[in-house]
């Protein structure tokens, strides 16, 4: 398992709780912000990778358009039942959900951006997802990380070292890669 064993996956509990703490730090820190340093463009296709709840998947899909789509990833099928509600509350047909802990089955090269805020750390075999994001990221693309669990060097080195990207910039708290080819 990548993430979390079957044994340690989010209870309904801890996933309300969890919901419900989002909605209050989306009120401090609305999610536009980390996409806007994301540099998500209008017609991208982004992936947002440990989607929790979709606050970041809601906010990417605004910018994206209708022309663009979000697709909203994560290992717990609470997560991707509540971001499928979500979409269709808004009633948005841009949207996609991928239940998994590592392997998309995406097409390669299929995607501009992916976003992976505050996932990394808890992701038991981070080689493995970051080959994973270099399969699907296309050519000059972009990977987009924020994880305050870690120290921003170690995270720089984590994602550097293993030669797939490497460092673009450092907007905040957020590291952009670029995919090397």
């Amino acid at each position: 398992m990548i993430k979390k064993r079957e044994s340690q996956k989010q209870s309904k509990i801890d996933f309300r709780f969890m919901s419900f703490f989002f909605r209050i730090r989306d009120k401090f820190h609305p999610p536009s912000n980390k996409i806007e340093k994301a540099k998500i463009q209008v017609d991208d296709f982004v992936l947002d990778y440990g989607c929790g709840p979709g606050s970041y998947t809601l906010a990417a899909v605004d910018v994206v358009g209708s022309s663009g789509k979000v697709i909203a990833v994560d290992i717990n099928p609470l997560a991707i039942n509540k971001v499928k509600e979500k979409a269709t509350k808004r009633t948005l047909n841009n949207i996609e959900t991928v239940l998994t802990d590592c392997k998309t089955g995406l097409d390669a090269e299929s995607i501009d951006v992916i976003i992976c805020f505050d996932v990394l750390h808890d992701i038991e075999e981070k080689h493995c997802i970051l080959n994973e994001f270099h399969r699907l990221l296309k050519k000059n693309s972009r990977l987009s990380v924020d994880d305050h669990h870690m120290k921003e060097e170690e995270l720089i080195a984590l994602i550097s070292d293993n030669g797939l990207f490497e460092l673009e910039e450092v907007n905040g708290k957020i590291c952009n890669f670029k995919k090397k080819s």
